[in-house]
């Protein structure tokens, strides 16, 4: 062969290919079925839309003015440090899998427990950082599922719940971390709901809820010598109560809590343990308690309202009840309240429209609050985001359903097309956060977004969430359809070009929309849906069962199976013509991968247009940038496609 020749051939073969180079393979741990090679103008049109962060914050050091964080900086979120407001986030655990909490040994700080799992499987493990060495160590068997974590007064016992006993039921466990051998358990439980709330001033009693549904709660006393449980919350005749976010009062006579006892609401309260009596301190306000801390001194509780899904943030006085005032932070999210031990800062993290979660503090006396992070925005300038607007239009009913409706900026003219997506749960709320990679849609494409909240989402009082419970979920499908036609009546909003997408629950409801109103869609994207309620209870993950029993309905009963069956999305597929996109989690223990492959076996059957995305190391979700940025190309491609009607990717 002459060398001329050798070398061209030589060139050719090394040069990458059109389709290659023009082109975004998915990893070798992406599973893909009918996904059509993604152009890489997508990515780099895109890219910037995925490189956000947000940072949460998880505890304060106990005796320094420091915090640990969860952030990302690699694929996946991890533990971090930061030592001053604006300091550098030091990373501090390094695994492929995200980190999921972290907690500080509560007296002197030497060490960090912290949770993960692997492959998004939900099998979490306790861990212990020495925060002098960096060694990590393995604090449970790793094998099962160890969930909640409550740390005792003098810090030398830290309680949690696991199903080593039968890989199902949730037990209580009590251990030092610092002696992984003093693990034990305390009492042996039935069922997968159990949480440990706090210990008793004394550290003999831990308070351990129960929760049967999410409008029932049984709050009980555990003994951590005898294991004797006594049920502090007794049944009242037929009234379902919730309770959360117990803490005992300093003295340990009495319990701080939320409920709706007596109330469409979650209220601060006050229960005395002698008398059993409650003493509400919020009832002047409408809303939802969703979370507080009392100061370690016992003096000051501050708590979070989820006020129409904005969280607005409250201190007062326990003796007093007296509000302080504290400054008006911007309308998000606030979450994960946890006050210094100097009882005298507090810790949280914030979210808004234009902002990622970070970590915050405020100096209640004072009223100075301090930023602690600045998540990264991919360079992208946040100030001209869109803002949430509350929408609200009638039912199937005529009971007013709201929403959050974003637009898209103004030089988008005439009607716009319309992604709906439906939040989780289906306890769940779409709240006014950061949209992060939504923000593409409206942004690039002009594509206006409506976060429904519909019949059965939490936040608007116990009986709008049951309005959803067994056979009733018909009502939270016409919600949908109702959406639809009011979309229509929007000379903002194009009715002839809508998607449709949700995750969980909000996968189920789109699988139902694709069916039930197919006609009204251009195509829907599901993520870890559930195809059919009924195959769903069977198969999902034991300790999950009889919790989704109570919010679905019994699959064992003839009559709900029977209903079950004629709604299913899985035996309706006949009515589906518009394009579909599945994307699951291989490891996913709530929606087994099953709820996914059966949907796409029967599409296929018909020859609807369907695409699949399954990773095999995530579960219920993606949670590693990698495949979350693999996820997001593919559905900017499916949506130009089919919501857009164009036929290559417009992105520059």
């Amino acid at each position: 062969m002459p060398t001329l020749l050798r070398l061209l051939l030589s060139i050719a073969l090394l040069a990458p290919t059109p389709s290659l180079a023009q082109s975004i393979a998915p990893t070798e741990n992406l599973v893909t079925d009918g996904v059509p090679p993604i152009p890489t103008a997508i990515a780099e049109g895109a890219r910037r839309y995925g490189d956000f962060r947000a940072a949460a914050f998880w505890d304060w050091h106990p005796t320094r003015r420091e915090m640990i964080i969860g952030t990302r900086f690699g694929d996946a979120p991890q533990l971090h440090r930061v030592a001053l407001p604006g300091g550098a986030r030091t990373q501090l655990t390094f695994f492929p899998d995200p980190v999921s909490g972290a907690s500080y040994q509560p007296t002197d700080g030497h060490y960090i427990v912290f949770t993960k799992d692997v492959g998004g499987a939900e099998f979490f493990q306790k861990y212990r950082y020495d925060v002098a060495t960096g060694e990590i160590t393995l604090l449970t068997d790793g094998k099962s599922r160890n969930v909640g974590g409550a740390w005792s007064h003098r810090g030398d016992r830290y309680a949690y719940m696991s199903t080593r006993r039968d890989g199902r039921d949730l037990d209580l466990w009590v251990m030092d971390p610092s002696q992984p051998a003093t693990d034990r358990m305390v009492t042996q439980l039935e069922g997968g709901g159990y949480e440990p709330a706090d210990w008793s001033p004394d550290d003999r009693q831990i308070l351990l809820r129960q929760g049967v549904s999410v409008n029932e709660t049984r709050l009980w006393l555990v003994d951590v010598a005898s294991g004797q449980q006594t049920l502090l919350t007794p049944k009242e005749g037929d009234e379902s109560i919730a309770y959360g976010a117990e803490r005992f009062g300093r003295d340990g006579k009495g319990v701080y809590l939320t409920s709706d006892r007596g109330s469409e609401f979650q209220r601060l309260a006050y229960l005395e343990l002698a008398t059993k009596r409650y003493r509400f301190l919020t009832s002047e306000i409408p809303w939802d308690v969703e979370e507080f801390d009392l100061s370690p001194d016992g003096r000051a509780i501050a708590f979070v309202t989820n006020e129409g899904g904005v969280g607005v943030l409250h201190v007062i006085g326990t003796a007093t009840g007296v509000e302080r005032r504290v400054p008006k932070l911007p309308a998000g999210v606030v979450s994960g309240l946890r006050w210094r031990s100097n009882s005298a800062e507090l810790g949280f993290t914030l979210t808004s429209s234009r902002a990622p979660a970070d970590a915050y503090s405020l100096e209640v006396a004072s009223g100075a609050l301090t930023r602690w992070t600045e998540s990264e925005t991919g360079g992208l300038d946040t100030r001209d985001f869109a803002e949430a607007e509350l929408v609200h239009w009638p039912g199937f009913d005529g009971r007013a359903i709201s929403g959050f409706l974003y637009k898209p900026p103004a030089h988008f003219a005439g009607r716009r097309p319309v992604i709906i997506n439906i939040h989780g749960g289906p306890e769940g709320q779409s709240r006014p956060g950061f949209l992060g990679r939504n923000n593409y849609y409206l942004n690039e494409l002009g594509v206006a977004m409506i976060f429904p909240n519909i019949r059965g989402s939490t936040g608007y009082g116990k009986t709008y969430v049951k309005l959803d419970n067994g056979v009733l979920r018909d009502g939270a499908y016409k919600d949908i359809g109702a959406l639809l036609e009011w979309i229509r009546t929007r000379p903002d909003l194009d009715g002839d070009h809508v998607l449709v997408t949700g995750g969980s629950y909000g996968g189920h409801m789109t699988l139902v929309t694709a069916t039930q109103y197919d006609r009204a869609i251009c195509c829907a994207v599901d993520v870890v849906g559930i195809s059919n309620l009924a195959t769903f209870l069977e198969h999902t993950s034991g300790y999950r069962q009889d919790l989704r029993r109570v919010e679905y309905g019994d699959e064992r009963d003839s009559t709900l199976r029977a209903w079950m069956e004629r709604t299913a999305p899985l035996n309706n597929v006949d009515k589906v013509t518009k394009p579909l996109f599945i994307v699951q989690g291989m490891n996913d223990p709530r929606v087994p991968r099953s709820e996914a492959e059966q949907m796409l076996a029967a599409l296929k059957r018909r020859a609807v247009p369907a695409w699949f995305l399954m990773a095999k190391d995530e579960g219920h979700g993606f949670r590693k940038k990698g495949n979350q940025d693999f996820q997001f190309y593919a559905t900017i491609l499916f949506t130009e496609r089919y919501l857009l009607g164009r036929t290559g990717s417009a992105t520059p």
